[in-house]
């Protein structure tokens, strides 16, 4: 009994020394909230697409993807260019089968008859046409891609969403099914 009175002795000098030198602090701690949801503006893919409209690459640049600027102009500039290039050749063409109807033979295209004048119109006319086309085509397509990469934008990627592959057995022949699960954790 005599031990066990210095014993306890101790041990409660010892919890009330570490309880007194103790010093409190206060921590706060923040957590996220990460089942609120973002706001969705549901105007934003009219806004890039309009941007785009207006000016090629301003809508991407509203959606900052900035490397697909370069890429709209190329393609947009690359169709202008061959538009251009066929048009002069295709008036070039013209003119000269005009000056032969006329009397003429002191064009550039001496060395050609009548009928590869008129095969080199109609060439150059279609590719020209085509050449327009693909301005346009190209012109559409940089006003398609910022309205969808706009409403990709808005999309829920977060972690809790999942998607496993999965290997369980057939309740009747206990051979494996194979199959996908989605999970979504709260």
């Amino acid at each position: 009994m005599n031990k066990i009175v210095p014993i306890s002795l101790l041990f409660f000098f010892i919890g009330t020394v570490s309880l007194f030198a103790q010093v409190k602090k206060e921590t706060v701690l923040a957590v996220k909230d990460t089942s609120k949801l973002q706001e969705i503006d549901p105007l934003t893919p009219a806004k890039a697409a309009f941007y785009s409209a207006i000016l090629p690459g301003l809508g991407q640049a509203y959606n900052k993807k900035y490397w697909k600027i370069p890429l709209v102009y190329g393609a947009i500039g690359t169709s202008l260019y061959f538009y251009l290039d066929n048009n002069k050749k295709y008036h070039d063409y013209r003119d000269a089968y005009k000056r032969r109807l006329e009397g003429y033979n002191d064009d550039n295209y001496q060395f050609l008859d009548e009928s590869r004048l008129v095969a080199g119109q109609k060439f150059y006319q279609r590719n020209r046409d085509l050449s327009a086309l693909f301005v346009v085509a190209f012109y559409a397509l940089n006003i398609i891609d910022a309205n969808v990469d706009a409403a990709l934008i808005q999309f829920n990627v977060s972690e809790r969403l999942s998607m496993t592959p999965e290997v369980y057995p057939n309740d009747i022949t206990f051979r494996p099914n194979v199959g996908l699960t989605f999970n979504y954790h709260f």
